[in-house]
C-alpha cells in the first residue's frame, strides 16, 4: 500500500458525555483515532489522522450526526502533516507491548528477536488501531489469557475486529477458525493484511458488517466465544441479539467501555439472562467477561454482584 505524501490531523475538545459521540464519529473517516483526558479542564482530546484526498464528505456528515446527537458543537482544529514525520514519531510511540504472560504486541519496524514463550502478533504502527497500547485492547488479550487457560471454544467471532489483533491472538492460541467483523471496510483491510503478517490467514476470516444485522453472523451463529471491543452504547443497543446468538457455556468479552460505563453494560446484559464471570480494570477502562449459563436461571435466583473491582474476581469455572 503506498505511503501518502501528507495527513491530516483532525484534534477536538469535548466534554465527557460527548467523547463517544465524536470519537465514533473521527472513526468512521479517520485511519486512526486516539483521545485522552485534560485533567485541568476536565474535557477530553479527541485526534484522528486521516488521509488528504481531496473530499471533506464523509468528516463533515460524521461531525454534524455527532453534534446533533451529543448537542455540542466544539471547535475543529485540522493540521496538515508530513505522513513521514508522523509515521517516525508513530514508530517511536510504539514500542513492544508484553501483555500478562502469553503476548507480545509488535510493530513491522522493530527488527528485534521476539520473545521466547510469547505469542508474537505484528501490526504495521502506521495503519494500527488496536495495537496493544489502549487498556482496552490489553484487558481483552489478558481476558483471552485468563480463559484459554480452562476453554477451547470451536466457534469464535471477533465483533469490530479493527486491527484484527484480538482474532489473530485467537487463532494462535487455539489454532481455530475466527470469523472477524467490522462496519468500516478500511477496517476488513487493514485486519487481513495483519492475519497474513502473522501467518493466520488460513483460519482469519474478515468481513464487512454492520453488527448483528449482518446474514454473515447470523449464518454461522450460535458462537462459543465473542470479543465485542467496540463502544458502550452499540453495546448496550446489542445485548439481546449477542444473548440470542451466544452459545450455552459461551463466553463474551465486552471492552470499550470506561468504568463508569461499566455498569450500564453489564446491566443491559443481565437483562438477557448473562453472568458476570471476571472483570479487568484498566486504567479507565474496564474489560467484562460474561457468561451465558447453560440453563436459564431459576425465578428469583440470586446474581453475581456488580461491585466486582478486582482483576480476577471471581477465576472462571
Amino acid at each position: 500500500m503506498p505511503r501518502p505524501e501528507h495527513l491530516e490531523r483532525i484534534v477536538l475538545t469535548v466534554p465527557a458525555t460527548a467523547l463517544e459521540a465524536f470519537e465514533a464519529a473521527l472513526g468512521c473517516c479517520c485511519r486512526t483515532v486516539g483521545f485522552f483526558l485534560n485533567e485541568a479542564t476536565n474535557t477530553w482530546v479527541v485526534e484522528g489522522l486521516r488521509e488528504i484526498d481531496g473530499s471533506d464528505g464523509d468528516l463533515v456528515t460524521a461531525l454534524i450526526l455527532a453534534e446533533a446527537a451529543s448537542g455540542i458543537t466544539p471547535e475543529i482544529e485540522r493540521i496538515r502533516v508530513p505522513a513521514g514525520g508522523w509515521l517516525a514519531r508513530s514508530y517511536q510511540g510504539f514500542p513492544e507491548q508484553k501483555i500478562g504472560d502469553r503476548f507480545a504486541i509488535r510493530g513491522t519496524h522493530i527488527k528485534d528477536k521476539k520473545p521466547a514463550g510469547r505469542h508474537s502478533i505484528t501490526v504495521d504502527a502506521g495503519l494500527a488501531f488496536g495495537t496493544g497500547e489502549h487498556g482496552s485492547t490489553r484487558g481483552c488479550l489478558l481476558a483471552l489469557e485468563m480463559m484459554a487457560k480452562r476453554r477451547r471454544p470451536l466457534n469464535i467471532l471477533d465483533l469490530g475486529t479493527g486491527s484484527g489483533v484480538l482474532g489473530i491472538a485467537g487463532v494462535k492460541i487455539w489454532g481455530r477458525p475466527v470469523l472477524a467483523t467490522d462496519i468500516d471496510a478500511r477496517a476488513v483491510r487493514v485486519a487481513t493484511a495483519n492475519a497474513a503478517l502473522n501467518g493466520t490467514a488460513r483460519l482469519f476470516r474478515a468481513r464487512r458488517a454492520d453488527g448483528w444485522l449482518s446474514p454473515v453472523l447470523r449464518r454461522h451463529a450460535p458462537y462459543d466465544l465473542v470479543f465485542a471491543n467496540i463502544l458502550a452504547r452499540p453495546l448496550t443497543a446489542m445485548a439481546h441479539q449477542l444473548a440470542a446468538k451466544l452459545a450455552p457455556g459461551g463466553i463474551a468479552i465486552l471492552a470499550g467501555l470506561l468504568d463508569r460505563q461499566a455498569r450500564w453494560v453489564l446491566s443491559a446484559h443481565r437483562r438477557h439472562g448473562l453472568v458476570l464471570k471476571s472483570r479487568i480494570d484498566d486504567g479507565e477502562w474496564t474489560t467484562l467477561i460474561l457468561e451465558k449459563p447453560m440453563r436459564a436461571p431459576a425465578m428469583g435466583a440470586p446474581s453475581m454482584p456488580t461491585t466486582a473491582k478486582t482483576r480476577i474476581d471471581p477465576p472462571f469455572a
